[in-house]
């Protein structure tokens, strides 16, 4: 059973800049394929950013350039790195993960993901 927390939302304005960690355990993050999700009020849950077990990573459109997911395998973490934040990135956000035989790039599915963290709340400002 993989249990996922994570931390680091918060409140700030346009322009600035945040980091998530997704703290892992009961696996080790280089086995599982995780991804960063993130859901507005009266909105789909939509993927922001993915990593494969193969280490392979995608991007959402709407992040590229402004985002990273650096993911530390000594920690078992996995980043989300958010820079030039738009009031339109204001969300709750959510790791996701899951394995076995299929994961191997990775999925923009949330059904996909078996396993959710409870979520942590970004608000940007204008």
């Amino acid at each position: 059973q993989v249990q996922l927390v994570e931390s680091g939302g918060g409140s700030v304005q346009a322009g600035g800049s945040l980091r998530l960690s997704c703290a892992a355990s009961g696996d080790i993050v280089s086995k599982l394929c995780m991804g960063w999700f993130r859901q507005a009020p009266g909105q789909e849950r939509e993927g922001v950013a993915r990593i494969g077990s193969l280490g392979n990573i995608k991007y959402a459109d709407s992040v590229k350039v402004r985002f990273t997911i650096p993911r530390n395998n000594t920690k078992n973490t996995l980043d989300l790195q958010m820079n030039s934040l738009k009031p339109e990135d204001s969300a709750m956000y959510y790791c996701g993960a899951y394995g076995g035989p299929t994961c191997l790039s990775g999925s923009w599915s949330s059904a996909t993901y078996n396993y959710w963290g409870q979520g942590t709340q970004v608000t940007v400002s204008s």
